[in-house]
């Protein structure tokens, strides 16, 4: 089995103690930086045959043997640190092309879940049309750089609307990271700056809870999510997480999903109604679960274990 994270990834260490318990062979790999540190990767192509082998400082492993890859959550390729400038950023490219499509390519091999699943299932207007096509309700949403079209999107909304950038780029001011939460927007507060990029829209769900669902495989595991914020993300120690059974629907619903994206796993935010009404917000195909009240950490775990240990049936 082959795991593919950072060094500081503590998330990744919950699920290789239960395979160690298993006693599943494992290697642990950053290509990021693992390969500018004593590792080595080759791979040899020829008709009809295709080999490869990875040596670390301690292991060396046969690529035809791995029948597992976990994508986990391994560091950019940034090229070596001897390196600057230009040469620097053409080592980390071909590090990129060359040492990812190695690993993304593995003969035989089940990804949990594949970099390039993980990729296209990351932009946000797939992820809306994806739960569309699956069954799920999605809020009223307006993606446009069109500032006419967002102010009468808001202004007919009886509503409130909300504003969520499409991706989380890195911002800083003064040296500061900063975020961009979730946030109310009203239609005075949209202005032509919109023009600059893709702005998402999107009505705002009156929610009486939110519901984190993380699914690997065929299994779905759920929590309440009660916060004093319209994004929960942003205090969490002020939200309380409760285990929540998931409704039928929600769950075939969810596999739907994940079967037309090739995901293993996913996890998936929702705003629930007083009514009971599920709406999908999104789904980060490779997002963090271990934050999550202890017994349903554990299950996920020991899921992920499985879904790596055991390769689903054809």
């Amino acid at each position: 089995m082959l795991v593919l994270t950072s060094t500081h990834d503590v998330t990744t260490d919950l699920v290789l103690r239960i395979l160690a318990e298993r006693q599943v062979p494992v290697v642990r790999l950053d290509p990021g930086t693992d390969l500018h540190t004593g590792a080595a990767l080759t791979a040899t192509y020829r008709t009809g045959d295709q080999r490869g082998t990875l040596r670390t400082p301690t292991r060396e492993l046969d690529l035809t043997q791995v029948r597992s890859v976990w994508t986990r959550r391994p560091s950019p390729f940034d090229g070596p640190p001897a390196l600057d400038g230009q040469e620097r950023r053409f080592a980390a490219s071909q590090s990129l092309w060359g040492v990812g499509g190695i690993l993304a390519s593995l003969p035989g091999a089940h990804y949990v879940n594949h970099p390039w699943s993980n990729r296209a299932a990351e932009y946000k207007p797939a992820q809306l049309a994806t739960a569309q096509r699956s069954g799920l309700s999605v809020p009223s949403t307006l993606i446009t750089n069109d500032h006419d079209q967002a102010r009468d999107f808001a202004s007919h909304h009886t509503g409130a609307v909300v504003y969520k950038p499409l991706w989380n780029t890195p911002y800083a001011i003064d040296g500061q990271a900063q975020q961009v939460w979730v946030r109310e927007v009203r239609t005075h507060e949209i202005t032509p700056a919109v023009a600059m990029c893709p702005h998402l829209f999107q009505a705002k769900v009156e929610k009486a809870f939110d519901v984190r669902l993380t699914a690997v495989g065929n299994r779905v595991f759920a929590v309440q999510i009660d916060s004093p914020d319209l994004d929960w993300r942003q205090r969490q120690s002020l939200m309380q997480c409760t285990p929540i059974a998931v409704p039928d629907r929600i769950a075939r619903s969810v596999s739907a999903y994940l079967t037309l994206f090739r995901l293993e796993f996913g996890a998936f935010d929702f705003a629930v109604t007083p009514a009971g009404e599920w709406y999908f917000l999104e789904c980060n195909p490779n997002g963090q679960w271990a934050w999550q009240p202890d017994s349903i950490t554990d299950s996920i775990a020991h899921a992920l274990a499985d879904q790596l240990q055991n390769r689903p049936k054809a």
